[in-house]
């Protein structure tokens, strides 16, 4: 897997904040690191999971990774989703709310998840709707004005989740 690798000072830059502050975190164990001979460097993975554990990005999962038949999938509770092969044991899950779709009916996909699901809140802000579903675990999706009241969404209505499984984020 090609993973860049990016310099405390690339990091300072990305966060905006000094390559100091990127030592302290790493040194507090906030931020993941690899020592590569005298040079830390921080991957394209350990940044993204720091940006979800930091910045509460919604659908983050504790999750125990495992195969089933010819699939790799991460179990919540009873709920099973599809991943691309990663490693078996546990880990962190997550999948941006910007990746979840929607479907008030049943719709023919190329997407490996699809979870039946009631709506349990609606949070409208100036420029998207933030959905939220219950389908064994709650999980939140972000989606357009427009399509709200399209679809006509509302709390207690049936719908159905979809991702990919190239949606989903897999952490140790």
């Amino acid at each position: 897997m090609d993973d860049l690798l990016y310099t405390p000072d690339e990091i300072a830059s990305k966060l905006k904040i000094t390559k100091g502050t990127v030592y302290e975190m790493i040194k507090r164990g906030e931020l993941d690191a690899h020592k590569i001979g005298k040079h830390l460097r921080i991957s394209q993975m350990q940044y993204e999971r720091f940006l979800v554990l930091r910045k509460g990005i919604d659908n983050v999962y504790d999750v125990v990774i495992t195969r089933q038949n010819e699939d790799t999938v991460a179990i919540i509770d009873d709920i099973v989703f599809f991943v691309e092969p990663f490693y078996e044991g546990p880990a962190k899950l997550s999948i941006r709310p910007e990746s979840v779709l929607l479907s008030k009916g049943d719709c023919i996909t190329s997407a490996r998840n699809c979870h039946l699901g009631k709506i349990v809140a609606i949070k409208e802000y100036e420029s998207r709707v933030l959905v939220t579903v219950d389908i064994g675990v709650l999980i939140a999706s972000y989606i357009t004005k427009r399509s709200l009241h399209n679809m006509a969404l509302a709390v207690g209505s049936d719908i159905n989740v979809i991702f990919k499984t190239m949606s989903i984020h897999l952490f140790r």
